[in-house]
């Protein structure tokens, strides 16, 4: 098989007991030990960055960050989230950010098997165990105790992990394995990247005392200490680069406006609400998800790239998230019934050769399939190969759009179209068309494609509407599939008693109104895809019911999430864009909110700054801006 540039897929590290290391350790292996890793952790680590006592003196509202180098079996991270529990309880809306690189992660498996060792953590355990993003190499953001600890786990180089990343931390970890056999991990290029993401103040300890990185980080600003090691060990190191400590991360507490109520809207808020962050959700529809998140059914679809470029890593990152944001929500809008991109066109079907000779996803995300087995997946016969994703699914998106928006901390202003959004003493005034105003600290335009309409900027923002009808198919008289499966057409299962299928992809028309032509299109191509749906006659395309949405898209057909800046490259203060999802919203969604919502408030961010650079708004100019 040929390999890809970058392989998505990391080789995992194998597990090993500590007592049973050879004499020629082998890099990317992970030890651990039967009884003290836990305790090591805690003397190691916790202890000496004094985490107990910062972790109490944090105020209501603020974040903490830690970074590691060297995941392993996320042993040190329980044991950090179990110290920080003790200190802050539910509905302080102090946020805790743990930020770790790992380039041989161990597997689902192995993790589980490590971790069942400490009982005392199993609780924990069990959360990380089930969120655990597959070995795709990139940065994973996994959330837990409902927002309050934020994990990014980046696989990969440390190097580049730290290059890209976007943080300042209060407190290193200095793991991974011993400088001997793991020298790259422990370069000067290493340590100045730590002191570039730290803070005056900042506290490291690590287990390690050798004379070289002592002088290295001596170089980079810190004053060292040495300690008593921990076990068999003589000495450790523990350091601070300046005398004092950082002082609390001040508490965001100002409101944030959201214009758009859409998917990515109440994503958005949703998120800065969990933050403990007021905001205020406008939009001019008399309910959330009105507009193009208003279907009764769609699909949590990502079409992956042949090449694994950063373009890939991106949908491959959107999808894995979305797949983790969505679980919660299972016995409600949320039906995780997998989904089988079939390969039904010629070109499509070499597509799909070139891609899996290219890449090697693992099978808990992805697995590439013949026809019988995708046919015994989906209930229905099936002729043609594609990729199964496991984890995917369908949602109910306007039910989501409800549910997302309720929440204490949201205020709903609905039937409210805005006519203009001016500056105010450092806050930004919304005023409507009856000549209502409100104020806010921080503004988000999440409106589709009238963005441009709403923003306040003068330049012409590349955004365009597409046209996209959907078909609802009656569930009696045909053989509908268990799973979701998108080709040429996408098809959902039945919900209560009818299966949307579509969408129609129209350039040129703004008719919002569905017509018997765009059934008739949905209709005939989806029964050239699947033939065994027909168990009697094709539904009559004029009996249909359906929905036209207009989808908002880019020049480049990628994501918009950034701050706002004008023609001439000047940022618009407080001002942020969240738009262009096209008809893959619902996967772009969530990590995009979750971005945006680190932007907005300071906190680390869960995007590399390559990836970043993808979905600023700077390139919606017609002449790029630097």
């Amino acid at each position: 098989m040929t390999e890809a540039t970058h392989p998505p897929a990391l080789e995992p590290a194998e597990l090993l007991w500590r007592d049973s290391v050879p004499e020629s350790a082998r890099f990317g292996d992970v030890y651990f030990s039967r009884k003290d890793g836990l305790a090591e952790s805690r003397y190691v680590f916790i202890e000496p960055n004094a985490l107990p006592d910062r972790f109490a003196r944090m105020p209501s509202g603020s974040h903490f960050v830690i970074a590691e180098t060297g995941f392993g079996t996320g042993l040190n991270f329980l044991a950090t989230w179990a110290e920080w529990r003790k200190q802050h309880k539910p509905g302080d809306n102090t946020v805790l950010h743990f930020v770790s690189v790992e380039r041989y992660p161990v597997t689902q498996q192995d993790l589980r098997k490590a971790l069942a060792l400490w009982p005392e953590l199993a609780a924990l355990a069990r959360e990380l165990i089930a969120d655990y993003p597959p070995l795709i190499q990139g940065t994973h953001r996994i959330c837990f105790d409902g927002g309050r600890v934020r994990l990014t786990l980046c696989f990969g180089d440390v190097l580049g992990a730290l290059r890209n990343l976007t943080f300042k931390a209060d407190a290193w970890f200095l793991d991974g394995f011993d400088p001997s056999h793991n020298p790259e991990m422990w370069s000067d290029e290493v340590i100045q990247c730590v002191r570039m993401h730290s803070k005056p103040g900042t506290t490291l300890a690590t287990f390690t005392s050798a004379g070289g990185i002592r002088r290295s980080l001596e170089a980079s600003g810190f004053t060292l200490t040495k300690l008593p090691g921990f076990g068999h060990k003589r000495e450790m190191l523990a350091g601070k680069r300046d005398s004092q400590l950082p002082s609390p991360d001040a508490e965001f507490d100002k409101t944030v406006g959201i214009i758009g109520a859409g998917i990515a809207g109440t994503l958005l808020a949703r998120n800065l609400a969990e933050r403990g962050i007021p905001v205020l959700l406008i939009d001019q529809a008399d309910s959330p998800g009105a507009a193009a998140s208003g279907n009764p059914q769609g699909a949590l679809y990502a079409k992956l790239g042949i090449e694994y470029n950063a373009q890939a890593e991106l949908a491959a990152t959107a999808l894995s998230f979305s797949q983790r944001y969505y679980r919660p929500w299972q016995s409600d809008f949320w039906h995780p019934t997998g989904l089988l991109q079939l390969a039904t066109t010629e070109q499509e079907v070499t597509r799909q050769q070139r891609f899996r000779e290219r890449n090697r996803y693992p099978e808990s995300f992805l697995i590439p399939v013949e026809a019988a087995r995708a046919s015994e997946l989906a209930g229905i016969a099936i002729e043609s190969p594609g990729l199964w994703f496991p984890e995917s699914g369908w949602l109910e998106p306007a039910r989501a759009c409800e549910r997302l928006s309720s929440h204490a901390l949201i205020e709903t202003m609905f039937n409210h179209r805005v006519a203009q959004i001016e500056p105010l003493n450092g806050h930004w005034r919304i005023r409507n068309e009856d000549g209502d105003c409100r104020t806010v600290n921080r503004l988000v335009i999440a409106c589709g494609h009238q963005t441009g309409e709403v923003a306040p900027v003068s330049g012409e923002l590349r955004l365009k509407p597409i046209r996209g009808q959907v078909s609802c198919l009656p569930e009696s008289g045909l053989n509908l599939p268990d799973t979701v499966i998108c080709g040429s057409k996408y098809l959902n299962p039945a919900n209560h008693g009818q299966a949307v299928t579509g969408a129609t992809f129209d350039l040129k028309s703004n008719n919002p109104l569905p017509t018997r032509e765009s059934h008739q299109e949905n209709v005939e191509e989806l029964f050239r895809m699947l033939p065994s749906l027909n168990t009697g006659e094709l539904p009559e395309p004029g009996s249909l019911t359906g929905r036209v949405a207009f989808r908002c898209t880019t020049h480049d057909y990628q994501p918009v999430a950034g701050e706002l800046y004008t023609e001439s490259g000047e940022a618009v203060e407080g001002v942020f864009l969240f738009t262009g999802l096209g008809s893959k919203g619902l996967v772009w969604a969530p990590l995009l909110a979750e971005y945006l919502a680190d932007r907005i408030t300071g906190q680390p961010t869960c995007l590399p700054q390559y990836l970043a650079q993808r979905v600023e708004t700077r390139r919606l100019y017609r002449k790029r801006i630097s």
